[in-house]
């Protein structure tokens, strides 16, 4: 397990925003234990500052959020997926719950249950850097709890091929099928463009319109969340799982991999 004692999400405010970065490039931002709760208590602070207005969700280095650590092991491979699916469910449900807009600037590799924390954010912001995949059918797993955000973003189709597939895909592909908001070669320009707008906005009236917006993909969350953390679960300590997280590990393909 990293050490808590280390900072792995920075946490400042600008001009009215809360900017939380992703700073833990050594495991390209994966969602380790001390990360997801530093990223939390963030949430909590931009949450309780009356100053903050909006929250940008960034990133240090060419990864956005590598998905799960799956190098980082406490008890039985159930155990640890316990563990990471309530504490991920928890996350989510905060930034969808957090009555400020939440603006991801994204603008390198996003994988697996980083397509959560994408999904999750109001509003997106991809760069030229961006790309995007749900590899979690390559490890004998499935995108269980972060279908919870993914699936009401992205379209239909666009969802079947890539949970199926785990092909990759770019900032372009994603504003086209939904999961982010804007595709643009200069993020940054962008997102100061969408925090002068907010600070225009009153923030009843951001709280309340967010409400709106997330009140059903909250009600999945109390539909299926226990359905599919037990889901989680049984994938991660079943056989194939296994197999396929120690073939990613080792950098082999698994046993499964048929010739091209």
């Amino acid at each position: 397990m990293l050490p808590e004692s280390e900072t792995y999400v920075r946490y400042r405010v600008e001009r009215g925003a809360a900017i939380l970065t992703l700073d833990s490039p050594r495991n390209r931002n994966a969602l380790s234990t001390p990360l997801l709760a530093q990223l939390r208590r963030g949430l909590d602070s931009a949450a309780d500052d009356p100053h903050v207005r909006a929250v940008v969700l960034t990133h240090t280095g060419g990864t956005f959020c590598a998905g799960a650590d799956l190098g980082e092991s406490s008890g039985s491979p159930e155990e640890a997926a316990a563990q990471r699916t309530r504490d991920m469910i928890a996350l989510l449900r905060r930034i969808l719950e957090l009555p400020k807009p939440v603006i991801g600037h994204v603008d390198g590799h996003v994988r697996a249950g980083g397509m959560g924390l994408v999904g999750a954010c109001d509003v997106v912001v991809a760069g030229p850097g961006a790309t995007f995949a749900l590899t979690e059918a390559k490890l004998g797993l499935a995108a269980s709890i972060i279908s919870l955000t993914v699936l009401p973003r992205l379209a239909p189709r666009a969802a079947a091929h890539y949970f199926l597939t785990a092909e990759r895909f770019g900032s372009e592909e994603a504003a086209a099928h939904g999961l982010v908001t804007v595709s643009t070669g200069d993020p940054a320009a962008t997102v100061g463009e969408l925090l002068s707008d907010l600070r225009k906005c009153s923030p009843q009236g951001l709280a309340e319109s967010k409400r709106l917006l997330t009140m059903r993909m909250l009600e999945d969350f109390d539909r299926y969340g226990d359905e599919l953390a037990a889901q989680s679960a049984r994938l991660f300590g079943s056989d194939e799982a296994v197999e396929g997280i120690s073939a990613f590990l080792q950098k082999r393909p698994p046993y499964w991999a048929t010739p091209e």
